[in-house]
């Protein structure tokens, strides 16, 4: 058996669970201490916001 999960804005769905006032926002989860985002979430992709592949 083999399972794919597609985690591409887990971070940030995950956010919106626990902060319901984030719900229908955009939202970005940056890592510690270097400002890189990690995920993001649709409404802050079709704002346009752009994570920087390192």
């Amino acid at each position: 058996m083999i399972l794919h999960a597609d985690g591409n804005s887990f971070y940030a769905s995950c956010e919106q669970i626990y902060r319901p006032d984030l719900r229908g926002k955009p939202v970005a989860v940056l890592s510690n201490n270097d400002g890189v985002i990690i995920a993001l979430n649709k409404e802050g992709k079709a704002c346009g916001i752009k994570r920087r592949n390192i």
